[in-house]
């Protein structure tokens, strides 16, 4: 989520205001961290799994993805894939499943989003530091926290339907976290406990409805199909490393995202954490945690979606997502 100047009285400032924040000394460690990333040939253990839910919408039914990358059908074994299934003791019954004995689906069916009514859909604004950099803004003290209502959830092939009258909707790729069990007044040490597994998010803005309307920056953030996630909700047991994660998005064949989850200001323990002293966390919640450079309202001149434009976006072992830009009527 890129960060915004907001409107007090008739004083222009910004979300976030408070101590001084080293940026530069916090990008020079993030660059060590994302050498780090570059230098690993290998970021997940292997032994987790792909949830997934395929099928028309509004009738999706919960798969898995096999080790030949197929797939099996789990609408015997679970009626979904929602907060309940994704506890600890549900990913523990699917963990035995033998994922051969499982109906194949056969051809390719749409893919939905991968957790199904979720209570929240929270984000995290300005949290990548090259970000800020690139912003010529400050790194916030403490996390910006902002909501996306789950009305604008949809799958990651679905097309991206923007207002009538839109004329400044944006792109994020950003890293989805979903909460697995509950979560109140946690400590940082004990976060990552409560992670179910993480996914693909393109967290979409609309940013004439964001910044220049007045108000919460919800109203920018929650339109319709503004929400795809997935392909997947990856296991956490197989991303060995949230902290070390390649991101990407590339608008009609061109690369205009390019980043690690190494030069997030707040990571994924720190968000949680934080995120639980001020609401519960609840299984099936999902946390979007902020976007690396690259979005259409920084370039010069800004450059911003129209119908007809084509995105793909992608993260590292954690599948890809591709839509169609349109109008709604």
């Amino acid at each position: 989520m890129v960060a915004f100047p907001i409107w007090a009285g008739n004083s222009p400032g910004f979300a976030y205001e408070g101590q001084a924040f080293d940026t530069a000394a916090h990008h020079r460690h993030s660059g060590e961290r994302l050498s780090t990333a570059l230098a690993s040939v290998s970021h997940y253990r292997g032994t987790g799994m792909k949830l997934l839910r395929y099928g028309p919408k509004g009738r999706e039914k919960p798969g898995i993805l096999d080790k030949a990358g197929k797939i099996r059908d789990l609408s015997k074994v679970i009626p979904d894939i929602t907060g309940e299934t994704i506890s600890p003791k549900g990913l523990a019954k699917l963990r035995k499943l033998k994922l051969e004995s499982l109906p194949l689906v056969r051809g390719t069916p749409r893919i939905g989003a991968c957790v199904a009514n979720p209570q929240k859909f929270v984000a995290i604004g300005l949290n990548y530091s090259d970000h800020a950099e690139e912003s010529g803004l400050k790194v916030p003290p403490e996390p910006i926290i902002f909501t996306k209502h789950t009305s604008c959830l949809s799958g990651p092939n679905d097309d991206v339907t923007i207002p009538p009258k839109s004329k400044k909707s944006d792109w994020e790729v950003e890293l989805g976290v979903i909460i697995g069990t509950r979560a109140k007044n946690i400590k940082k040490a004990d976060a990552m406990k409560h992670v179910a597994g993480y996914c693909t998010v393109n967290d979409l803005s609309e940013r004439e409805f964001q910044v220049e309307r007045s108000g919460q920056w919800t109203k920018g953030k929650s339109y319709d199909t503004f929400g795809p996630i997935g392909p997947w909700l990856v296991t956490a047991d197989e991303v060995k490393d949230p902290q070390n994660l390649h991101l990407w998005l590339e608008l009609n064949g061109k690369r205009v995202q390019d980043g690690t989850t190494a030069t997030m200001v707040f990571g994924v323990a720190h968000i949680v954490a934080y995120l639980s002293e001020f609401f519960t966390l609840l299984p099936g919640d999902i946390i979007t945690t902020g976007t690396p450079p690259g979005v259409g309202m920084g370039m010069k001149p800004p450059q911003y979606l129209k119908p007809g434009d084509r995105m793909r976006i992608g993260i590292d072992g954690l599948g890809e997502q591709n839509q169609k830009v349109v109008r709604d009527k």
